[in-house]
């Protein structure tokens, strides 16, 4: 019996990511993320974020550790209020 023709694939949706500056990057999910060292972290939720700042306590996922730095851009604006 002669094999049948190979069906042509539905294409892949592609994976949105969403890059904030002041926070983690949001990929819908599924992810997963391989660390340098080899290990996979994998999230199965529907938007995962991924931290981008270090400081996080639960790597490769964001913690929303970034919302408690603080900015030096912002400690150079404010001015002392001058005393009588």
């Amino acid at each position: 019996m002669p094999n049948a023709p190979e069906q042509p694939q539905p294409p892949v949706p592609a994976r949105r990511v969403t890059v904030d500056q002041d926070g983690p990057v949001l990929v819908e999910g599924p992810v997963e993320v391989t660390a340098a060292d080899g290990t996979v972290a994998r999230s199965d939720r529907f938007v995962v974020a991924v931290c981008t700042c270090r400081r996080t306590r639960t790597p490769p996922w964001c913690d929303t550790s970034h919302r408690r730095r603080v900015r030096n851009a912002d400690a150079t604006t404010h001015t002392p209020k001058d005393t009588p």
